[in-house]
């Protein structure tokens, strides 16, 4: 009977990077660590440091059935159900977007600016449109402990998500979640207010480039939660209620479409000043704000 070989952290890296890469999949040495860290509740340092543990049958069959998944093209977030975010641990799944870095920066812009335009404040409300996993939200009140944070989503699903986060990262009493649609003429009336920051990451994929995303964005992360059927509609209601929402003086900050400042900016200036559009690390525009006149 053969035996079966015992595998090493380093080893089983080496061997799941180069397969993966023959398979075409991206980011495969990434993939592996990540995979392989979460079977063993490892940081991806801690690999490297521990790079000659064997690995157990157990954990073993466990991988294989991360790399399975992989394989098939499933995100390597939604296969270990967490993502991070500004050092914090998310738990994601296919009710949710996967965090990206690039909204790492946004949320940087804003508290920037936000310090800058409503300074002292010593209770800032705040409101998150289109919460999804809830990152912004939760860091918000995370970052800035007196604050009052509303979190809103459409989606039932993207709130339990979201409560869940709050709760493990020990700030759900500070958050109020609601479920609401921007669209309707309520969605003042159930988000209350006046807030002094109002900041979204809406969907503003538009339709046309639907089918020239990523095969695995497709497939697997929630298209409520990325297009628009123009890419301005969500910008455009958000606008309109922050309008009312926003006391004066009070800051509103989206997360940008790389070609979509421009269309923002028309949105928001007949009623907004200090516009401001950030650039991320590839110099592409990815947040604007404005400050209610």
């Amino acid at each position: 009977m053969a035996v079966e070989k015992t595998w090493n952290v380093v080893d089983l890296l080496k061997t799941t990077t180069d397969f993966f890469e023959e398979k075409g999949i991206d980011e495969a040495r990434l993939s592996a660590e990540l995979l392989l860290g979460h079977v063993l509740k490892m940081r991806r340092l801690d690999l490297y440091l521990n790079h000659e543990q064997p690995v157990s049958g157990k954990e073993l069959e466990a991988f294989r059935e991360c790399c399975r998944q992989r394989l098939q093209g499933r995100p390597v977030q939604y296969i270990a159900g967490e993502a991070f975010f500004y050092g914090n641990r998310f738990m994601v799944d296919e009710r949710v977007l996967i965090p990206r870095p690039e909204t790492e920066l946004v949320l940087e812009h804003a508290l920037e600016r936000f310090g800058v335009a409503l300074p002292g404040i010593e209770i800032p409300s705040i409101l998150d449109i289109g919460t999804g996993s809830g990152c912004i939200a939760i860091t918000m009140a995370r970052m800035l402990p007196s604050a009052k944070v509303t979190a809103v989503d459409v989606s039932e699903g993207a709130l339990q998500v979201a409560q869940e986060n709050a709760r493990a990262l020990g700030v759900a009493e500070k958050i109020r979640f609601v479920q609401a649609d921007m669209f309707d003429a309520s969605f003042p009336d159930a988000v209350g207010g006046p807030f002094d920051l109002v900041i979204s990451n809406p969907p503003y994929i538009p339709e046309t480039e639907w089918a020239g995303l990523q095969e695995e964005v497709r497939r697997y992360e929630p298209k409520l939660a990325l297009v628009a059927p123009g890419g301005f509609e969500c910008y455009d209601a958000i606008v309109n209620h922050a309008r009312r929402l926003l006391r004066t003086g009070g800051l509103l900050c989206f997360e940008l479409h790389a070609d979509a400042a421009e269309g923002v900016r028309s949105l928001v200036e007949p009623f907004f000043g200090s516009i401001e559009v950030m650039q991320d690390y590839a110099r592409l525009d990815r947040a604007l704000s404005c400050v209610k006149s």
